[in-house]
């Protein structure tokens, strides 16, 4: 099992009043910053991280331990392995027609590419662009010609990453693009699965008023890691849409094991289809990140594993 590291995005780990004391402490005291969460992860039995949002990011590791390789040893030292490492470079402020944010996008995924295959990842789960808020004007349609438009580039990015060795997988990001049974659909049929595979958020599908164990089921043969994330129920579509969206997310999230996922379901699912590889945990911004991994991970094994097993 594996943690996202979002998981650590709260003040309280770090003893500071807020998350840009967080930033702070991450560039006065790289060391520190990354020491002291990848300590965490192996003390709460897990094996494997998912480097996220800036400061938790790629960029963020090489500048601290000065190379892939690096990075992967002090990886290594502690009996941890990069999983697979999230590119969220797109989901904000994106002009996916504009050939500069592709041209942008596309080196981005090539360079991050061949940092998780450096540290032994094989996948890069990437995030959508976000919606508009309902009501805005102008609107944003996720219609054919827009979602045609996206998988272009999403194809592109999956081919660039593949010649690393490295799957990419669209997740399944609340107040996305890629966040309803539909979305999931339209962009399943677009995009080429030779290149571009599915990682189903099991919170962020059920908040998005999806059935997580249908969805995924549906398009089990594109699954290439999913993150196991519970949720306490349906988000209003009405949430504004903006630099708040994933603070605002936060509140409909919980424990594993504690939400409205149907877990025996979703073990069942993985038990079925002979599903293998990581299972990604996220827990965004756990005051307790330790006693909250340990919970999630005991969960899984006591209860889904003599399932799935």
């Amino acid at each position: 099992m594996a943690v996202d590291l979002v998981t650590f995005f709260h003040p309280q780990f770090w003893a500071v009043d807020n998350v840009g004391q967080i930033i702070d402490l991450s560039n006065k005291s790289p060391d520190l910053f990354w020491g002291k969460m990848l300590d965490t992860v192996a003390a709460a039995g897990l094996t494997g991280i998912e480097p996220t949002f800036s400061p938790f990011n790629w960029q963020h590791a090489l500048k601290t331990f000065g190379s892939a390789e690096r990075f992967s040893e002090a990886l290594a030292s502690r009996g941890l392995t990069l999983a697979s490492g999230f590119f969220a470079d797109l989901e904000h402020g994106s002009d996916i027609a504009d050939p500069a944010v592709r041209s942008g996008a596309l080196d981005l995924v090539k360079r991050y590419a061949e940092v998780i295959a450096a540290c032994g990842g094989d996948a890069m789960v990437v995030g959508l662009p976000m919606r508009r808020t309902r009501g805005a004007n102008p609107p944003l349609f996720v219609d054919l010609p827009y979602a045609q438009r996206l998988a272009e580039v999403v194809n592109e990015l999956g081919a660039a990453t593949q010649r690393q060795g490295v799957r990419l997988a669209l997740h399944t990001e609340a107040h996305s693009v890629f966040c309803t049974s539909r979305d999931v659909d339209l962009f399943m049929l677009l995009t080429d699965p030779l290149y571009v595979g599915f990682c189903p958020d099991a919170a962020h599908l059920l908040g998005s008023g999806a059935d997580p164990v249908t969805v995924a089921t549906r398009h089990i043969d594109r699954l290439v890691v999913a993150h196991w994330k519970d949720a306490t129920g349906v988000m209003p579509f009405d949430i504004p849409i903006d630099a708040g969206i994933h603070d605002s997310h936060q509140q409909y999230f919980c424990r594993l094991g504690a939400g409205r996922v149907d877990w025996p379901a979703w073990a069942r699912m993985y038990r079925d289809h002979k599903i293998s590889g990581w299972a990604v945990l996220e827990l965004d911004a756990a005051a307790d990140p330790l006693s909250e991994m340990i919970a999630s991970r005991q969960f899984v094994e006591t209860a889904l594993l003599p399932i799935i097993d």
